[in-house]
Order: C-alpha cells, then structure tokens, then sequence
C-alpha cells in the first residue's frame, strides 16, 4: 500500500515519510525512531547527535552563498499516537503504518497515520538530505513524547540549540500560521473500592458505546463530538437510579489527547427490575442518540447478555464515581475573550476504568490562560475529592503567549501573500504545541508554527491531503530561499 504513497509529489517528502511510518514509534518507546534518525543524519555525513532526554538534533551548512543568513531551527516530533478500530488487527509494537490514497488524501487502514507529526519530520528529512534546494544554516531539532507529556521539549537544556528562529512543522491548517497555543495539564483521581460479592436473581450484561468519531481533544474539543465516558457514564448513573443497576467494571478512552471513542461497562440488574431496565435503557439510548445524530451519526450503544461477573462495587463507592463525571466538567469549558473563536479553556475526560477494587479518571485540562487552566484544574479536584478520590497534578506545561509583533511571523506572511496570492490567517490554536516549552530556555528564539492540512488526527480517522503537502512544501522552500540575514 505505501508503494503508492511513494510515487506522489513531492517525491522526496512522500519517501522519507513512508519510510518513517515503517518504523514503530509510539510515545515513550521511541528507541527504534530515535536511532532510525540517527543514522540518517550519520549516513548524510551531517551533525548528529542526541541530548540527555533522547532528543536528535543534526546540523547542515548552509547553501553556496547563503552562509550570511540566520540559523534556522526546524522542529518537528519523532512519536504519534496510537489509536486503532475496534476491529483492526494491528500491532503498533512491530508493525508500519499500512497506507493508502483516497482521491485527494492519504489515510491508513484502521490505525491513525501518524501524519501528526510525520509529515513536518519527513520535510526536514527531505531538506537535510537536498542538493539543490537553496537554505540558510539548518539545524533539526526532532523531539520525543510530545504526545504523552511533551518530555522531550521540557528535557531539552538551554545552550543545546544554535538556531535564531525556529520553524515548528505541527500545525494542521495550511493556510494559517500559528502564533500561539494552550499549555495544558494531566489530572488522575484515583480511588480504591471495596467489592461485594453478588447479590442474589441477577443478570449481566455489558454494554458497549462506540463508532464516535474520537479526535483530538485540543484542535476537537470546540466541535461538540461524544465523549464515550461521559456517554456512559450517563447510561450508568440513570440505570442505577432508577433500577439500582450494580456496575462489575467500566474501560472507556484510551489516550490523554485523544477525545474517547469506546468504552464498555459490565453491569448486574436484579431479576425483578430486568424488564423496567431494558424499556428505560432503549428510551434513553434512543434520547442520546437523537441529540447527537447531527455531529455522531455513527454512535452505537449495545447492550448484550454475558456470564454473571464474581463481584460489583460497594454502592456507596459506585454512587459516589457516578455522580462525580456526572459533575466533572468536559468540553469547552471558556471562549477567549482577547482572539475571536479560539478556545481559552477545556477538559478531556480521557479515561475512565474501574476494575479488581481500583478507581481510575484520567482528564487533560488545557488553557491559554495559566490561571484560567489551573483554576479549572482544582474545579475537577474538587469534584473527585468529594468522592473520596486521591487527585494529583502531573504533566504541567506552559502556552505559548502569541507575539503579533515577531519579526518572522512578517516574513511569513509577505512570502504566503507573495506565493499564493492570498492572506493567511494568523492565529492561535487550542492544541499543545512545543513551542512554549521551547521558549523558556530559549526566550530570545523568534519562533512560528505551520503545516499540511491534516484532519481526524489522534483518530483513525486521521488523514493528510495530498494537494496540501505541496503546498506546504512550496512555502517551506520560498522560506528558506528568501530568509533573513543576519
């Protein structure tokens, strides 16, 4: 399948990508990407080396009579995030990306594609390997676990980086540029329960939600899509109500960044309550479904028979864990009042299991606005604390606060008018991007952020379009051509 992907254009960003995608790189296991770079940057007989945290860094001189220009940094991160089908086999352990084109996209069959962030390393690939395109000094600067905690733009040391402005290849809109972004943090309340053997002339079933269309919880989050915990969770809380339905265990969501796609419960309902349950489960089944049939028209809820499970949660602790998600905030959480359309702040409700007497929530909260993120952020602790949950705050990492004033975000705008003809939108996004981790060692880097159009990503859904890749490498190149001098 990637053999097609390799004749598309430009050949030289579509090979280095393909070649990437066959390598496994989940995030915090970049072992096998990390040295596939290395010898990249060995075999080019260019500057390679890494830092302590596992960060590749490679240096080329510049072209012939462009040693005058400034030093440009492009940064781009080697993981992706791993996410696939219910019904795909596939091992992100061993296995490539499987790709394909679909008319003007290139798309994998059943996983995410890993365009986010691959297509911004595989052009500093083709750069770093070019003969004739025309640069400035290069520097590459590819990081690790940008996706489960941004480690390796935190773990990147001050005098490291030679660069006077960095290019970071991550956004996903090809006619914007990026000024700014959300810092965000990672929210975990947890619980142990007491399990209770089962109770007499019950039933089990299990119900399944799934075929939401899942995405990213910062770029996604403003779209209104199902949250599977939160959809659950709304199943659970009124079955027990009214039916006193007792819960085995719950596994929704899967990936901190990742809006919840699936999540499956295994619940007990008293013999005498079965029939009142099954006539209230497919009335509300019925009312969720209508609310989101516009934004999920693929939402599934199944309930399905199975063996009766060896122990439920105490009631006090499963009354307690439903009405705290009841409560937790998720989604849009507050607008920006300073940039027109832009998310200020939000929560992801990520992950939810409950299992063997142990409670587990997961949330990423993201903010433009630090106070505004933490004081969100303690809003959930909060509501977790008041059901006897243990929370902690991990993960924490800056914004990155807009500059309208930079001086390269002017020479990006009169080479996008210059080339295409048109104004870019200079924006802000509600994503986590590494640039303001990046700053706070190296505060007097000039720094902006573009990229390919890319959509689903963090979903299997992701796909890159093909006619954007161009385009975005024509900018990246007139760029480079045209940039400033010292």
């Amino acid at each position: 399948m990637s053999a097609e992907v390799r004749l598309l254009s430009p050949a030289v960003v579509w090979n280095n990508f393909a070649d990437l995608n066959a390598v496994p790189r989940p995030s915090k296991k970049e072992e096998r990407v990390i040295q596939f770079m290395v010898d990249f940057g060995k075999k080019l007989g260019l500057e390679t080396f890494t830092d302590a945290v596992g960060n590749v860094i490679i240096r080329k001189p510049a072209s012939a009579g462009m040693e005058d220009r400034k030093r440009i940094t492009l940064q781009s991160h080697l993981d992706m995030v791993h996410q696939k089908n219910n019904d795909t086999l596939f091992d992100f352990e061993s296995q490539g990306i499987e790709m394909f084109i679909d008319d003007d996209w290139v798309k994998a069959k059943g996983t995410t594609l890993g365009a986010d962030n691959g297509m911004g390393v595989a052009a500093i690939m083709a750069l770093l390997e070019s003969k004739d395109v025309v640069h400035p000094p290069l520097e590459a600067l590819f990081t690790i676990d940008e996706e489960t905690g941004m480690t390796g733009a935190m773990g990147l040391q001050g005098g490291v980086l030679k660069g006077e402005i960095l290019l970071n290849l991550d956004t996903e809109e090809d006619d914007e540029i990026d000024i700014g972004c959300a810092g965000g943090i990672d929210i975990t309340a947890s619980r142990d329960y007491n399990e209770k053997t089962l109770p007499r002339a019950v039933q089990a079933f299990v119900i399944t939600v799934n075929g939401l269309a899942g995405g990213h919880s910062g770029m996604d989050i403003h779209k209104g899509l199902g949250n599977a915990n939160k959809i659950m969770n709304r199943l659970l809380y009124h079955t027990s109500v009214d039916h006193h339905i007792r819960i085995s265990s719950i596994n929704g969501g899967s990936l901190r960044n990742a809006i919840p796609r699936e999540s499956t419960a295994t619940i007990v309902v008293y013999n005498n309550q079965e029939d009142a349950f099954l006539t209230s489960f497919e009335a509300l089944v019925a009312t969720i479904k209508a609310e989101l049939k516009v934004i999920e028209p693929n939402l599934k809820i199944i309930l399905t028979s199975t063996k009766l499970p060896k122990t439920v949660m105490g009631l006090g602790s499963q009354e307690k864990l439903l009405k705290a998600l009841y409560a937790a905030h998720n989604g849009v959480y507050a607008m920006s009042s300073s940039i027109p359309d832009l998310v200020e702040t939000s929560n992801n409700i990520a992950r939810v299991t409950v299992k063997a007497g142990k409670i587990k929530v997961g949330c990423l909260t993201r903010s433009s606005v630090n106070s505004a993120k933490m004081n969100l952020a303690h809003a959930l602790k909060a509501t977790f604390e008041l059901a006897g949950c243990d929370v902690r705050f991990h993960g924490d990492y800056p914004g990155w606060n807009p500059n309208p004033d930079s001086d390269i975000l002017k020479v990006l705008e009169s080479k996008y008018e210059s080339v295409f003809n048109e104004t870019p939108k200079v924006v802000a996004c509600h994503a986590g991007l590494e640039c303001g981790i990046l700053g706070q060692n190296y505060p007097e880097m000039d720094m902006i952020s573009f990229g390919p159009t890319i959509r689903g990503a963090h979903s299997p859904d992701e796909r890159v379009q093909i006619s954007s890749v161009q385009k975005f490498w024509k900018f990246l190149l007139a760029i480079l051509k045209d940039s400033p001098k010292q």
